[in-house]
């Protein structure tokens, strides 16, 4: 992270130096970085409240039991413990991740994910978990799958921070889904969307040194492909799902690619969520809760960011013919809808076109952002009214048609209790 600010300031030197005084400008009017791991952020020592840490005591002194007759089993079993369903499967073999020497197109890295918990297992590695603190973002842990009677020791990863502390997640502790071509020796050939997440994506630069499967229409995209260099330029290979490893390593034979989509979504959603709560926190903290021009700017940014990707305003559509998606994934993720009086849910799923019936995002009812702070959540709250409010269009959301505006207030006002009164 301080090479990335080392290069800016070097940029904005050679800028000055040519005669150029805009960045310069520019940085004196903005507010201050947001310094994840100092005051007002305190990352490191702040308590914690991430879904593993409310479990981690029960698992480690055996009161919460977990299968240990196998490593599959013991992945099981711990997914059961934190809610996260086996059918969330995602398959990756691109080497983009902390225990790289062990993932190969033979031995792929599979990641499980709820909406607060996204877990890695690679078969022979160490079990990854990064849990979502509704004020720290992202909590990363790293542990052995213990053998025999040997106790289950978390251990808060610092390292992780290389990749989901940078600028792919703006600088503070966030999510990242990475997109390569990958070579035969396992390096990147050629990457895409670097630094970007989220469901507006090109489908054309998503899913690079991943497996898909179940993908139907969705055809136009870098999975399923292992890159080999030629003087023209990298030549793609298809590979067929598990033929170049055994699947049966795994709990399921599946690496979905309406999983991956919802990944992607859920991955762009918590990452605005996350820069929203620091930078909120920043603000009131600099102005000793007293918010300024230039704070209230940053603020209405930031809500008018988020309400864009809460109503999916960017979203890339679906190729026609649509997606399927495997049915006993689709069965885990409609398990916990929460539904209006009349029964309709923001997790109705469309797939024609687009993921969902109701262009508002499910992930509205997560901790993270039901502990946004009011700075930001009121201003989200006000915004998204306007934008669902039919009696004067706001022309941004046009591409909604009143009948689904309607549908979602009504959904959230029987879904949200802590909506304004004049909703």
């Amino acid at each position: 992270m301080l090479r990335h600010r080392w290069l800016a300031v070097l940029a904005m030197v050679l800028s000055v130096l040519a005669g150029d005084w805009t960045p310069l400008l520019a940085a004196e009017s903005q507010v201050s970085d947001l310094e994840f791991q100092e005051t007002p952020h305190d990352y490191w020592s702040r308590p914690l409240r991430d879904p593993v840490t409310r479990l981690k005591a029960g698992l480690e002194n055996g009161t919460i039991a977990l299968e240990r007759s196998s490593e599959r089993a013991f992945l099981v079993s711990l997914l059961k413990v934190l809610r996260i369903p086996a059918t969330s499967q995602l398959l990756v073999f691109s080497t983009t991740s902390l225990q790289l020497r062990l993932i190969s197109p033979s031995n792929p890295r599979a990641l499980y994910f709820n909406e607060e918990v996204y877990l890695g297992y690679i078969p022979g590695g160490r079990i990854e978990v990064a849990a979502l603190d509704p004020a720290l973002g992202a909590i990363f842990y790293i542990f052995d799958i213990p053998r025999g009677t040997n106790a289950l020791r978390f251990e808060r990863s610092d390292r992780c921070m290389n990749c989901h502390a940078s600028e792919d997640t703006s600088d503070i502790p966030g999510l990242v889904v990475r997109s390569v071509l990958p070579g035969p020796s396992g390096g990147s050939l050629r990457a895409f969307r670097s630094g970007r997440t989220g469901h507006a994506i090109p489908y054309e630069d998503r899913l690079g040194g991943w497996f898909v499967t179940g993908q139907g229409a969705l055809t136009n995209h870098w999975g399923n492909v292992l890159g080999q260099p030629s003087p023209g330029g990298p030549t793609r290979r298809a590979m067929a799902f598990g033929t170049s490893f055994d699947i049966a390593r795994y709990p399921v034979a599946t690496s979905d690619a309406l999983a991956h989509l919802l990944h992607e979504h859920q991955i762009g959603f918590l990452n605005r969520i996350v820069h929203a709560t620091y930078r909120a926190r920043a603000c009131l903290h600099e102005s000793k809760e007293r918010l300024g021009p230039e704070h209230e700017r940053l603020l209405d940014q930031h809500a008018d960011e988020l309400v864009r990707y809460i109503l999916f305003a960017d979203e890339a559509a679906l190729p026609s013919g649509g997606l399927g998606g495997d049915p006993f994934f689709k069965k885990d993720f409609l398990s916990e809808r929460r539904t209006a009086k009349d029964g309709s849910s923001l997790k109705d799923l469309e797939l024609r076109t687009r993921l969902f019936r109701y262009r508002c995002s499910y992930m509205l009812y997560t901790t993270p952002f039901q502990e946004l702070p009011a700075v930001v959540k009121g201003r989200v709250y006000a915004k998204l009214k306007a934008a669902l409010n039919e009696a004067v269009p706001d022309p941004a959301y046009a591409y909604m048609p009143s009948a689904e505006k309607q549908a979602i207030r009504r959904i959230l006002g029987d879904t949200l209790p802590d909506l304004p009164r004049d909703w």
